[in-house]
């Protein structure tokens, strides 16, 4: 299991991957931790523990914690962005930058975490028609083409 781990975890090897385990003490508020593999000296994360129910677990600098939840963050973030970009795109907007302007002033206005990019850009599109292509502009006469349309 650590070396499948250790795999997906880190480029290191499982020889140089620091394995600890816990162990049971006299006392209730203590336990002892064994080194099983590595060395107490290695700085690649995460180090591997072994708790007393042999389930493992994994230790993490703050450092590095903090940059996977930073990663986290931007990941959630560019996910949020491009969904909203979708759903405006889907509505035709004339100028996708005015839309994407309003629609920001009202996510930041709304007090929900979860939030309908597609109501939220239907909504828009009601209240400011004059940013979205409407296909009923496009409408042509019986019988004539866009083509022809065009080229009057």
């Amino acid at each position: 299991m650590i070396e499948k781990i250790s795999k997906n975890l880190s480029p290191t090897k499982q020889k140089e991957q620091t394995v600890l385990e816990i162990l049971p003490n006299d006392t209730d508020e203590t336990k002892l931790l064994r080194l099983k593999n590595g060395s107490w000296d290695n700085t690649k994360e995460p180090w591997l523990v072994y708790d007393e129910k042999q389930q493992l677990h994994a230790l993490l600098s703050i450092e590095t914690l903090s940059k996977m939840i930073e990663h986290f963050k931007q990941a959630e973030q560019e996910t949020l962005f491009l969904k909203l970009e979708k759903s405006i795109l889907q509505q035709l907007p004339l100028d996708f930058q005015d839309v994407w302007t309003v629609a920001m002033e009202e996510i930041n206005k709304s007090k929900k975490k979860e939030i309908d990019f597609d109501k939220l850009i239907k909504k828009i599109k009601k209240d400011h028609p004059n940013l979205f292509l409407d296909l009923k502009d496009l409408y042509l006469p019986e019988g004539a083409s866009i083509i022809s349309a065009t080229t009057r």
